[in-house]
């Protein structure tokens, strides 16, 4: 049996939440546009939910109601109090003023009474003021299911928010903060929506649906860090004895530095976050733009072995591989920078063919991986109304003293793992698929 599509009126104050809360349940930042200036909804706008060609839910983002006691006052003394609340109603939207004075509110109240039901979004931090109660007086008189949703509740105090409520009958009520996401907090809105309308069949598959594409969405975000993370492992240059070392050093560290990057803008792609032009510039922490060749970002991070000992000194032990035999000019010029980049030069096959060859340090991809990691944990509680710098906790090192897992060190053996390598990215991926997905469960277990 094909259930109903499920009709859902977002509605509220001006600046609320309403079009972050869609945006966020949508994840997709793209959706609607968020500014901290009132009435930036002026339209009714809508989004669907769907499964498989079926529209599970249609979600309506309204403009802010900005004048509810106006529109009371006007129908206490245009309309009689012996007609019903539908009836009144009718007869505000049939007349001048829903086409003027009280245009915005009309939208409102024609989008909720062509609905099932309503969420009305309250701003947690705000006072309970009379704005706010009328706006549920003349939410109440369409005669359609409310349930009010709480935003911003980490930074706010929501009982006497509750002590209102209950004194209206609306009991079922939700919590779902579009800055701090949790998934377990939209699970409970739709829960609390089965409770108040009765339409079981929609919102279990629609639970369902949500679950399926939350684990989806971590799914490609640790596959893309397993095959970045693989690339980078995978990358060698050889040159022969007699030439220089610092410019295919310098090469190999722009090249890793590109490919994070371009890991970073796939991982926020995944998320739908987009930067868009009215985020601040700095949202993205120093510690996600950073030289990853850089010792003093393994200190910021707060990394450190299973010993306790500051992990700086696996860089430095890179650092001095990697520049053994150099000339001290150059290692004075780069300060160190150079790191990260261990060279294989002891090898006996190496002596034997008169060449070096170069790897990525395994500090410094454990130092990648776990600034990685950090990342996506914080994507994955990052509402997309979020506006503020991204925020990390200081992350504990993934692989204590650089203990790369299995993938990672086989991959030093198989340069066609990576297009770092000058293979093509497609086969790439293809030679790597196996190792990529060993990675990635693992990955998902640290």
């Amino acid at each position: 049996m094909v259930n109903e599509t499920l009709n859902i009126a977002v509605v509220g104050h001006t600046n609320t939440g309403k079009t972050s809360l869609l945006r966020t349940l949508l994840r997709d930042e793209a959706f609607g546009e968020v500014k901290n200036a009132p009435a930036t909804t002026r339209h009714v706008e809508v989004a669907e939910i769907t499964h498989q060609g079926q529209t599970l839910v249609k979600l309506f983002d309204t403009p802010g109601l900005e004048d509810a006691g106006g529109v009371l006052d006007w129908l206490e003394q245009h309309t009689s109090s012996r007609s019903d609340g539908i009836e009144r109603l009718q007869q505000l939207l049939q007349a001048d003023v829903a086409q003027h004075e009280f245009s915005q509110e009309a939208k409102v109240l024609r989008q909720v009474l062509a609905s099932d039901v309503s969420l009305y979004v309250i701003d947690a931090r705000e006072p309970v003021l009379a704005k706010y109660k009328d706006e549920l007086t003349v939410l109440s008189w369409c005669a359609k299911p409310v349930m009010p949703v709480f935003n911003f509740t980490e930074q706010g105090d929501a009982s006497a928010w509750h002590d209102m409520l209950a004194r209206r009958g609306l009991h079922v009520h939700s919590q779902f903060d579009t800055v701090a996401f949790d998934f377990d907090g939209e699970m409970r809105l739709w829960k609390q929506l089965d409770i108040l309308l009765n339409r079981k069949p929609v919102l279990e598959q629609l639970q369902t649906v949500r679950t399926l594409e939350w684990q989806a969405l971590q799914d490609t975000a640790w596959a893309l860090m397993a095959n970045f993370l693989l690339e980078v492992a995978a990358f060698v240059e050889t040159i022969k004895d007699e030439d220089a070392v610092e410019p295919v050093l310098a090469q190999m560290q722009n090249k890793v530095r590109q490919r994070e990057r371009h890991f970073q803008q796939d991982l926020l792609q995944a998320f739908r976050f987009y930067q868009q032009a009215d985020l601040p510039a700095d949202w993205m922490p120093k510690a996600f733009s950073q030289d990853p060749f850089d010792p003093e970002l393994l200190k910021q991070f707060g990394l450190r072995t299973s010993t306790g000992a500051a992990v700086g000194a696996l860089l430095g032990l890179g650092v001095d591989a990697a520049t053994a035999g150099l000339s001290g000019g150059m290692g004075m010029a780069l300060g160190g920078v150079i790191g990260g980049v261990l060279s294989n030069m002891g090898s006996l096959s190496d002596k034997l063919s008169g060449v070096k060859t170069i790897h990525i340090d395994p500090a410094t991809i454990t130092l990648l991986a776990t600034r990685a990691q950090a990342l996506i944990l914080a994507l994955l509680q990052r509402g997309h109304a979020a506006q503020q710098t991204l925020s990390l906790q200081a992350a504990d090192v993934i692989w204590p003293n650089s203990n790369l897992p299995g993938p990672l060190r086989r991959a030093r053996s198989h340069s066609e793992w990576s297009a770092l390598n000058g293979v093509k990215a497609s086969k790439a991926e293809s030679n790597r698929r196996e190792a990529a997905q060993e990675l990635q469960r693992n990955l998902r277990r640290s």
